[in-house]
């Protein structure tokens, strides 16, 4: 079945993960548009910020190599706000899925939160547009990762993005677009994969969100006026079962998520109507 599919991420319309996922939607069929933010727009979450210019969100044609035809434009403005003015038919008619990524770094665990490449997704599953984030896990190297510890992250992090692993990412993601389909619309799936050739990937597992995300930012100093971050590993042990734990183990890691949801388990019952 041939689908309309707007394809967006948070590292920006010339980054090689949203070109690998375009490509392989389009090679399988569907009915692509991209729409991604100018520059990098990283750690957005749903955020809804702009650029104007007299009035207007800036949205410039961007064509993308290789890919003739496909239309592609790049925004002023967050993923989460794209996502919201695409599903609204600011890019033609509505899509029915959103696809967001390929992200350069793993969306795992609670920091999916932060996250605009997942942001973008809430967005749309928020306004009645199945979504679907997708990202590459660019620090862990597989079984390597575990048995050599912090050198082998470290060579991972060296690796050139063009030589990077996105088509396994991308065949993935695709592979479960008719699980995203079937499912209710307001569950995003949450898709992480490997830094690995697709033959080399062990497969696709269902995996829960860790506790924590692969990477957190700590206050590496604070004084008069300021305050200097840093970002370091959590240094904790990551619970098998877990996205972050598949992951590691050289598996594609996928985690049906939900937005905002009502907690049904704290008690107003005493601030009902009478």
């Amino acid at each position: 079945m041939t689908l309309r599919i707007l394809i967006t991420n948070d590292d920006g319309i010339s980054a090689p993960g949203i070109q690998a996922l375009a490509r392989e939607a389009v090679e399988r069929g569907h009915d692509v548009v991209v729409a991604a933010p100018l520059e990098e727009a990283s750690g957005t979450s749903a955020a809804m910020s702009a650029l104007e210019q007299d009035g207007q969100v800036v949205v410039r044609d961007h064509p993308l190599p290789e890919l003739d035809g496909v239309p592609a434009f790049g925004v002023g403005g967050s993923p989460g706000f794209i996502a919201l003015i695409a599903v609204h038919g600011a890019f033609g008619p509505p899509p029915a899925v959103l696809l967001s990524g390929i992200n350069r770094g793993a969306n795992a665990g609670r920091a999916v939160l932060h996250s605009g490449t997942v942001g973008a997704a809430f967005t749309a599953a928020a306004n009645g547009c199945r979504a679907m984030a997708v990202s590459l896990d660019v620090l862990s190297v597989g079984e390597a990762t575990a048995a050599s510890g912090g050198a082998a992250v470290a060579a991972a992090a060296r690796i050139r993005d063009a030589d990077r692993h996105w088509s396994t990412a991308a065949r993935v993601a695709l592979d479960l677009l008719p699980r995203l389909t079937a499912g209710p619309v307001e569950s995003v799936l949450n898709v992480n994969a490997p830094d690995l050739p697709f033959d080399r990937l062990r497969g696709v597992r269902r995996g829960t969100l860790a506790t924590f995300g692969q990477v957190q930012m700590t206050v590496a100093e604070s004084g008069h006026g300021f305050v200097r971050t840093a970002l370091e590993e959590p240094g904790e042990v990551v619970q098998p079962g877990t996205d972050l734990a598949l992951l590691t183990e050289g598996y594609a890691a996928v985690t049906a998520v939900r937005a905002v949801t009502e907690a049904t388990d704290v008690d107003l019952s005493d601030l009902d109507a009478g």
